[in-house]
């Protein structure tokens, strides 16, 4: 009897289980992108190379002259590099026939001598490689290290001024939307005036400016590194952040759980940035990730136009200028090496940026 009364026995109610929360379910939904997750681990081995470089494990040797000048790559070792010659002294000594000086120069019999013993010095040098596993520019230095010290400037570029874009056009967008009135109008007219001038002339016009010597007397000297590039992409690059945010607050001001908390006697402070942003962060997310590509292109744009990074760093924008010229002795590794990084890790940021906004969406299960 007594196992049959345990059999009936009611059993006992599961357990409470909460609901997953949006970051949670934006995480399932992200893993189950393919495409999303690839970029992601792309876009992730692209962020250590660059912190291996900037703690000096990887490409701390980039200046070092490892090769002869436009040393060549690996696959075309025993191809001709007439350039390298040339920068070395012009034509081998060698191949000069020789003629008697000893007639029109008192000092030809010396030649000789001191043709030996630069024979003698050259020796105890380290000698220069005629191909280095990219290739080499003008001064021999590897194309490969040039390229992963210059992800360092560009990302870190990137990265900062649009975190620098998202906070400024999330803090205004958060007061215009929220306040509303006056606020919202001047707020308003700022974004109308930035907006109303193209982008890149923006820019361009920021930069110009800040290059000048007056802008570093009134900044002690503000304007050099890559402070001035970070601060003027984040300063002009706002816009598009602040008129979504914006949005998004003027929809969830007057929502149900914004005036409860109002009628329990929060600030408005705390009803922006503590209940109404959580909210809307994966609009900011989202705006971030899209900033980042924007801004890694603006940079080598501007680097390419001598207005970025300062000429003794290196970046994929300096990078890109230099082989503008190299292109018309033949010398296309540096140009293929550069613009290669800058396609793949734009294009995985795009791509996640892409996977990010439908993983965030509420609207999807």
């Amino acid at each position: 009897m007594s196992s049959i009364a345990e059999t009936t026995q009611p059993t006992a109610a599961p357990l409470h289980q909460e609901s997953p929360g949006l970051w949670t379910l934006a995480w399932r939904r992200l893993k189950r992108d393919k495409v999303g997750m690839i970029a992601m681990v792309i876009v992730i081995a692209f962020l250590l190379v660059m912190l291996a470089s900037r703690v000096g494990i990887v490409a701390g040797n980039w200046s070092k002259e490892a090769g002869v000048s436009y040393a060549n790559p690996v696959f075309m070792k025993g191809a001709e590099n007439l350039e390298a010659a040339t920068v070395a002294g012009g034509v081998p000594v060698s191949k000069v026939p020789p003629v008697d000086l000893s007639d029109i120069d008192p000092l030809a019999p010396r030649y000789k001598e001191w043709e030996e013993r630069a024979k003698q010095i050259s020796v105890t040098e380290t000698p220069r490689s005629d191909t280095l596993l990219f290739g080499g520019d003008k001064w021999g230095r590897d194309v490969i290290q040039k390229v992963i010290k210059g992800s360092e400037v560009s990302i870190t570029v990137g990265l900062i001024a649009a975190l620098l874009a998202t906070v400024i056009g999330t803090f205004l967008g958060a007061l215009a939307g929220y306040m509303g009135g006056k606020v919202n109008d001047t707020l308003e007219w700022f974004y109308n005036i930035f907006t109303s001038i193209p982008y890149i002339l923006l820019v361009l016009c920021f930069a110009a400016v800040a290059s000048t010597p007056r802008v570093a007397e009134l900044t002690f000297g503000f304007n050099k590194g890559i402070v001035p590039i970070i601060v003027i992409l984040g300063l002009t690059g706002w816009t598009g952040i602040y008129r979504l945010v914006r949005a998004e607050y003027i929809k969830h001001a007057n929502r149900e759980y914004v005036r409860a908390a109002a009628a329990i006697g929060t600030s408005h402070t705390s009803r922006m940035f503590v209940h109404i942003l959580p909210n809307v962060s994966h609009v900011c997310l989202v705006q971030l990730s899209q900033h980042v590509v924007q801004f890694i292109k603006a940079e080598v744009i501007l680097s390419f136009l001598g207005l970025g990074v300062p000429v003794d760093m290196v970046s994929w924008g300096t990078m890109l200028a230099e082989a503008q010229s190299e292109l018309v002795i033949g010398k296309w590794w540096q140009l293929v090496a550069a613009g290669a990084s800058m396609a793949i890790l734009v294009t995985a940021f795009s791509m996640l940026t892409d996977s990010l906004r439908d993983a965030l969406d509420p609207k999807i299960k």
